[in-house]
């Protein structure tokens, strides 16, 4: 008994879905198991202790395929579900939501027993798109026009305000994980990256949903007015006065990286 509960933890398992309209087509030809998909690399573009990400050119799209190694961090390999996982539900829970979020191609994962090794994400490009931290460097005129930046922070107010509804915090919400189509007449934002987002409770609801407008922030303090900035937070509200209690919010948001930067 204690031989078959031995092998049985330690039984590699590996699980692999190319989302159906994808099935048939290069990529998922290309991509058919997932040995090969994470032996393939393409374009580098960045990496953390966690995970790698790569461009990958199929006929006349561009996907990313970003690859987890949990086993580089053996602590991690043995808390609560992987960041793979994470991060796929909570890209395809924004989508059941009707918050813009970056669509979901193939993903996979490998495992020992209960433990997670290795994952596989691959996400379609959004196209003319780029995120709102290198936008800011890249294109600042469009940060100064007023009609292009209202549309903007409505969108980014917005989904915040619908994932804080639902008791959800993202964790990192930065501007690099916004993508804005910068050529589309009317800019459309799309969330990116959330694989440390889940849903919190009372008493912790409060304090990570300041940490996510803090993170918005961090980056607005250097690129908004103090007008602009609180403009957001009453959309966020929706709200026309600021209340005792938003005041104190907002106080702490503005504090929250104070002596942290």
């Amino acid at each position: 008994m204690f031989n078959f509960l031995l092998n049985k933890l330690m039984a590699k398992e590996i699980f692999w879905h190319i989302i159906p309209e994808y099935q048939q087509t290069t990529l998922g030809k290309l991509f058919k198991n997932f040995d090969d998909t994470y032996s393939y690399e393409g374009e580098f573009i960045t990496k953390s202790p966690l995970s790698q990400v790569y461009k990958v050119a199929i006929e006349d799209k561009n996907f990313y395929l970003k690859k987890y190694n949990i086993s580089r961090k053996k602590v991690q390999r043995y808390l609560g579900q992987s960041k793979i996982r994470t991060e796929l539900e909570n890209l395809l829970w924004f989508q059941t939501l009707n918050v813009p979020a970056a669509k979901v191609v193939a993903y996979g994962q490998e495992t020992k027993g209960w433990i997670t090794h290795r994952g596989i994400l691959i996400t379609e490009e959004l196209l003319n798109s780029s995120d709102l931290a290198n936008i800011a460097d890249e294109y600042p005129h469009l940060i100064q026009q007023a009609d292009w930046l209202e549309k903007v922070s409505h969108q980014v107010a917005q989904a915040a305000r619908i994932l804080h509804q639902h008791r959800f915090a993202y964790n990192d919400f930065k501007w690099r994980n916004i993508m804005v189509d910068i050529k589309a007449d009317y800019p459309q934002i799309y969330l990116i990256d959330c694989p440390s987002g889940m849903k919190w409770y009372k008493p912790f609801l409060e304090f990570r949903i300041i940490k996510d407008l803090a993170c918005l922030d961090k980056r607005a303090k250097y690129e908004l007015s103090k007008k602009q900035r609180l403009a957001f937070y009453k959309d966020y509200a929706q709200c026309r006065k600021l209340t005792v209690k938003d005041k104190k919010r907002i106080r702490k948001i503005f504090q929250f990286f104070h002596n942290r930067e």
